[in-house]
């Protein structure tokens, strides 16, 4: 097993980060830490004095922010045969890795996914809304895959050459969308429901995924993986499944997190517009899931004209969750839809 860990400031919680993968998940385990765009030796002395000699630290250096270009070298120097990815400040549960490896020995998966757990709180994070119970051969559809954005947990080597598996570089957010959207359909996949987990630290000040960008640049990697060979190939039921997601969480999400009219230009809206019409023709019929208050907002933002504050209204209008409107769909064949609200919802709440 290799897990690898990246890091690019010193203000990164990072000697946390290696001691729960040394102290709980360490036997068999081989630890890198990438140091992106900062010198080892800046980062070594924040590890506990016991964990210096057991680490092995890579450099890399790019002209990106992104976690991806240090996390594909990682993956490269992986000599296990899984490995693992993770943030600087994240942490594993104690067992984590050995839940993990011994799931995917006794199931052949090419990846297991982890449950996931945020702050201090613990807080249950329920995605995917898996079918309820399932652990083994999940499936991209059946499964709703792609509610989960990242590959934590762990992947065989074998599958990242097989399926030529990279995380997108250069991608300030999203890099990682595509590696997982391809291995959910081409790969067999396993889900760790009961097991230990990994956990999302909430105390990083300088997470750049959180930073504001044009919606170029945030929604870059979507326009990289609907247009990819890979992604063209997938049947229209798979990219449907996909595509929903895209909608419901990246683009809506780039609405949502942008509630100041100022920053709508008409260049922006044209932006988001044209994003939007990509998907849509990528996956034709994936619209027809959306409930009432979410076919609002994707009209309002595949009209670039519209009014800016309307758009903005019905961002924070789809969210109000369990109203009618949020859970209406406009065909009323499609409310029990696999992918509708109401079965999203009450796998979601299952999940927990």
């Amino acid at each position: 097993m290799d897990v690898v860990i990246a890091v690019h400031s010193t203000q990164r919680p990072i000697a946390r980060a290696v001691r729960s993968v040394l102290d709980h998940n360490g036997e068999g385990t081989r630890l890198t830490v990438v140091c992106h765009n900062i010198s080892a030796g800046e980062i070594r002395p924040l590890l506990d004095q016991a964990h210096r000699e057991q680490v092995v630290f890579l450099e890399h250096k790019d002209a990106h922010r992104s976690a991806s270009g240090p996390f594909n070298a990682g993956i490269a120097a992986a000599t296990g045969e899984f490995v693992s990815i993770m943030g600087s400040d994240d942490v594993l549960s104690p067992g984590a890795v050995s839940s993990w490896y011994w799931l995917a020995k006794r199931t052949g998966a090419d990846a297991v996914i982890t449950r996931l757990e945020r702050g201090d709180d613990r807080l249950i994070v329920p995605t995917p809304p898996t079918r309820p119970l399932r652990r083994k051969n999940l499936d991209g559809v059946a499964d709703r895959l792609c509610y989960r954005s990242a590959p934590l947990g762990i992947v065989s080597k074998e599958a990242i050459e097989r399926l030529g598996l990279r995380l997108e570089e250069g991608a300030p957010v999203g890099g990682d969308v595509g590696f997982v959207t391809r291995l959910w359909f081409q790969g067999t996949i396993a889900y760790d429901r009961s097991g230990p987990a990994y956990v999302i630290g909430e105390d990083a000040q300088d997470r750049v995924t959180y930073a504001p960008r044009p919606i170029a640049v945030e929604l870059r990697f979507l326009r990289t993986i609907v247009k990819a060979s890979w992604f063209e190939r997938l049947t229209l039921e798979q990219r449907r499944s996909a595509v929903v997601k895209y909608l419901r969480i990246h683009l809506f999400g780039a609405v949502w997190n942008r509630q100041d009219p100022d920053f709508w230009t008409a260049k922006e809206r044209a932006s988001l517009a044209k994003a939007a019409t990509r998907l849509l023709r990528a996956a034709p019929g994936a619209e027809s899931v959306l409930s009432l208050a979410d076919r609002d907002l994707l009209d309002a933002i595949l009209d670039a004209d519209s009014a800016t504050n309307r758009m903005l209204a019905l961002a924070v209008a789809r969210r109000k969750h369990g109203r009618l409107r949020t859970v209406l769909t406009r065909d009323l064949a499609q409310v029990l839809a696999r992918e509708a609200p109401v079965r999203v919802m009450g796998a979601s709440l299952l999940a927990r």
